[in-house]
């Protein structure tokens, strides 16, 4: 306790008289008391702020009731029957129409939706597989397409992301350019108990050639064939419907130049 005003016999000796005497010792006695109330009054004034502070922001426990979460009544037991498990894809596909929800919920019906919907179609997005017939790459390309579009080696086109997706807008532009009357007839009627869009009539070519998809056409579904998996044109004329490919040009002698 540090007080400024400290009793020295020297000045309790030159005091002439007892009030003197008597106003020093008040003076002392003020000087004290203002030193005890800085000391202790100020702590414990900091000291009811801050529980007085804690106390109001106090946060509530809610009791849960346990009745509130029961699962009883719910129905928690999911299985799935073994036909259903060990089903083909492209079968089930099929069954519950999945196309309707083929396109991607970011790239939407986009001229972009539809090439990574083929894309994940053909190899599940895989640049650099080949399937048991020796079909390469994301969208699958035969060697001989290839040639058409001026790639004469499969494998730099295999480890070249960049030359695939060339090849695809390549193939795209010259399909559009062969089957360019069939779009004008058949786009918006009913063919094969199926609406015919550009987008589908691309994507069928890309599947089984321009020229299939013409017999499809004209025989009005009669001549659907399929590739060696199964796959037919009218699925994918199903599947890949509705995508916006006006970005398409039609070019017969469309190239894929990098």
């Amino acid at each position: 306790m540090n007080f400024d005003f400290v009793i020295n016999p020297a000045n309790l000796a030159n005091l002439k008289s007892k009030p003197q005497l008597g106003e020093y010792r008040l003076l002392i006695n003020r000087k004290m008391i203002k030193n005890l109330f800085n000391y202790f009054a100020i702590p414990l004034g900091i000291t009811a702020f801050i529980f007085i502070a804690l106390s109001t922001n106090q946060k509530v426990v809610l009791e849960a009731d346990p009745a509130d979460y029961s699962t009883e009544g719910l129905d928690l037991h999911f299985t799935v029957s073994e036909d259903m498990a060990l089903a083909d894809f492209d079968a089930m596909e099929e069954a519950f129409d999945f196309h309707e929800t083929s396109y991607s919920p970011y790239l939407g019906k986009s001229y972009l939706g539809f090439k990574e919907a083929i894309g994940f179609k053909e190899s599940r997005g895989n640049y650099f597989t080949v399937n048991t017939l020796g079909y390469l790459g994301k969208y699958q390309f035969g060697a001989e397409t290839l040639k058409l579009i001026g790639i004469h080696n499969p494998e730099y086109f295999l480890y070249n992301p960049k030359l695939q997706e060339k090849a695809f807008e390549a193939n795209a532009s010259r399909n559009k350019w062969i089957l360019r009357k069939d779009i004008l007839k058949y786009v918006g009627k009913t063919v094969g108990n199926i609406m015919v869009t550009e987008s589908g009539i691309l994507a069928a070519a890309h599947l089984a050639g321009p020229g299939s998809v013409m017999k499809f056409l004209r025989s009005a579904g009669g001549n659907d064939v399929a590739d060696a998996y199964g796959t037919t044109i009218t699925s994918y004329m199903k599947k890949f419907s509705g995508y916006d490919t006006t970005s398409i040009i039609p070019d017969k002698q469309a190239k894929a130049v990098l």
